[in-house]
């Protein structure tokens, strides 16, 4: 697997990170542990060293995941993980809001170091803003962290440029997560030029469109009441049928250069910048060794300009979230 750098502060991982939080969290399917890292040890094998988490999956089932999976490679690996949200007391998944309170960082990152079995974090993102803590306050507790030893990079997720640049301030930001792909391409009109600017990384979430793009989908596809994507507008019915102008345009540019549509949608991403890496997420051994395949597949400009062309012809229906989810980004 090629390596590439998160930003300029020196975070080196694989092209291509690996998403766990589908191996405990969110798809309503509930996984066995002992396959599940059998498959991340694959990962590790296969040369993906960034693997991302989070205490709300589960919630706190994915890090215990990931502790045993790889604390015997623990060198080997590149590992991020959240704050950000008051988890329900009694466990259950969900929060009751959000939390960047300086005491319930250091409160989090103990118990994540605990569940991960390490002692340090490599890249520390807050999940979403809160707006009732100065993000100068937030930024400066990580710092303390980092000094510490107890967590080496900051990172933030879906927040606004303008939160961003005061946090930066603060401590320098080496990655930003966001959600970015061939269907929600927002990132390109004021992110990605913020990001450059200042040196910091992009770590696409849900590059494959949480599955759709993979070509597995449609309106026949029921998901249950427990999979997060039954909640939102593009998952719909009607919106995975009209949809389906997309995949056939991914199914196409793919026979041409021998390539899945998983494939054809994670090339792009990772033809876009070199400090982009994007962390499709799988349980599957077969998807695993698919989704990897994508960093063999180098597009042309040639290539990118007909994907461009091709993609405005097929507009997505749907939006990515609710209303009540939307409110949580760009804080």
């Amino acid at each position: 697997m090629k390596k590439r750098k998160l930003g300029n502060r020196g975070l080196e991982v694989s092209a291509l990170g690996f998403g766990s939080m589908g191996m405990s969290a969110s798809y309503g399917v509930r996984q066995d542990e002992t396959e599940m890292i059998a498959l991340c040890r694959a990962v590790v094998d296969r040369g993906v060293t960034f693997f991302d988490t989070a205490e709300s999956y589960g919630p706190y089932t994915n890090e215990i995941l990931l502790g045993k999976a790889l604390s015997e490679v623990r060198e080997r690996v590149v590992i991020a993980t959240k704050f950000g949200f008051q988890l329900n007391p009694d466990g259950s998944p969900g929060w009751q809001g959000l939390n960047s309170r300086p005491e319930h960082i250091r409160s989090v990152v103990e118990a994540s170091l605990r569940r991960l079995q390490t002692d340090y974090i490599d890249l520390l993102y807050q999940h979403r803003v809160d707006p009732a803590v100065p993000i100068e306050d937030v930024a400066g507790t990580v710092k303390e962290l980092i000094l510490q030893g107890k967590v080496r990079h900051f990172g933030m997720s879906e927040p606004s440029m303008a939160t961003l640049r005061r946090a930066h301030a603060v401590q320098p930001v080496t990655a930003l997560q966001n959600e970015y792909s061939l269907w929600w391409r927002e990132p390109e009109s004021e992110i990605i030029p913020t990001l450059e600017e200042l040196g910091i990384g992009l770590v696409p979430y849900s590059p494959l469109g949480r599955g759709f793009l993979t070509g597995a989908m449609n309106e026949n596809t029921r998901l249950g009441s427990d999979d997060f994507r039954a909640g939102l507008p593009r998952f719909s019915p009607e919106a995975m049928k009209a949809n389906q102008a997309f995949i056939a345009l991914l199914v196409a540019l793919g026979e041409r250069k021998k390539a899945t549509p998983a494939q054809i949608a994670l090339a792009w991403l990772l033809a876009q910048k070199p400090w982009i890496v994007p962390i499709p997420g799988t349980t599957k051994l077969s998807r695993l060794d698919e989704n990897d395949g994508a960093a063999e597949h180098d597009l042309t400009a040639t290539d990118l300009r007909k994907i461009d062309t091709a993609v405005a012809k097929a507009p997505v229906h749907g939006d990515r979230y609710p209303e009540h989810l939307q409110k949580l980004v760009g804080g």
